[in-house]
């Protein structure tokens, strides 16, 4: 069938237009839905003049049957008066109308089947399109996150290099080379930064312990008062 082949063609163009331009993958859906309910619209009025042809066919044989039952009665009305020529020329008259209604019913029946499977290969259509408009939302969510994806593995790349990531990185090692620096030269000067930290631990250390004696001396006192 022409109109099945086209509409095969429009979906097979549409899905290539949309490979070439994927870089807004959700208009292009929306377009391709779009095209596909133009398609099936074309091809509706194409089953729609093929039904019309079955009902003028249809409607020939039964006017072809009605002239050929007339005939008959014309017949058989001539025969009961006696007159045998009459009767016999509307014989041939119903026998031509006969012929006639064998043809259109034919043609008609052979028009019905065809109309008939028209019909079913757009009921096809139809189902395809309600599926095809099910997976666009599926489709348009997928083609989002694989965008998200994207920018944030740039997002990654960046922050490696010229991002404000990168940057706070580079300063967090001028700091700590700062420090090292510092404590170089203090090594330098005869300061010994481990000593350092071990009295410091001690120094906090008594501290505490002669807050605990207070402490102990404290609750004494109160208990002989």
């Amino acid at each position: 069938m022409k109109w099945l082949t086209q509409f095969s063609l429009v979906m097979r163009s549409s899905l290539t237009s949309l490979k070439d331009k994927i870089e807004d993958p959700e208009r292009m859906l929306y377009q391709l839905i779009i095209d596909m309910e133009e398609e099936l619209d074309r091809v509706r009025c194409s089953v729609a003049e093929a039904v019309a042809d079955e009902i003028q066919m249809r409607k020939r044989s039964q006017r072809e049957r009605a002239e050929a039952e007339k005939w008959m009665e014309r017949a058989a009305a001539a025969m009961k008066r006696g007159d045998e020529v009459t009767a016999k020329s509307a014989l041939e008259q119903k026998m031509s109308a006969q012929q006639r209604t064998d043809q259109y019913s034919t043609e008609h029946q052979k028009q019905k089947a065809e109309v008939e499977k028209l019909q079913a290969s757009v009921r096809d259509l139809e189902d395809k399109i309600r599926q095809a408009k099910q997976k666009k939302t599926l489709l348009t969510a997928r083609m989002a996150r694989a965008t998200s994806t994207q920018k944030i593995n740039s997002a990654m790349e960046r922050s490696h290099s010229q991002s404000a990531f990168a940057q706070f990185n580079r300063l967090e090692a001028k700091v700590d080379r700062e420090e090292a620096m510092t404590e170089a030269w203090d090594r330098m000067d005869g300061k010994d930064p481990d000593a350092d930290e071990l009295a410091r631990q001690f120094e906090v250390q008594e501290r505490a312990e002669r807050v605990t004696a207070e402490l102990e001396q404290l609750k004494a006192e109160s208990a002989t008062d």
